[in-house]
């Protein structure tokens, strides 16, 4: 049996590159380097990762309602 791996498509906001890249279950990416245009990805204010600002999936923190408390997404 495989162990679940969810994936999301994580879009550049500046160069509009996609990837499709898995998400850890217990943690949150807090940073990543597009690797198109080289640019480093943060999270928006008020969003605990990437995935949540930039994905087209939230994060499993998230979906699983075990995000930090500042995240917007949360509620």
């Amino acid at each position: 049996m495989t162990a679940f791996a969810p994936t999301s498509e994580l879009r550049c906001p500046l160069c509009s590159h996609a990837e499709l890249l898995p998400m850890p279950t217990d943690a949150c990416v807090v940073f990543h380097r597009c690797s198109a245009c080289g640019s480093l990805l943060r999270p928006k204010e008020g969003d605990c990762c990437v995935f949540c600002s930039y994905g087209s999936d939230r994060c499993p923190p998230v979906l699983q309602a075990e995000c930090v408390s500042s995240c917007s997404r949360c509620a």
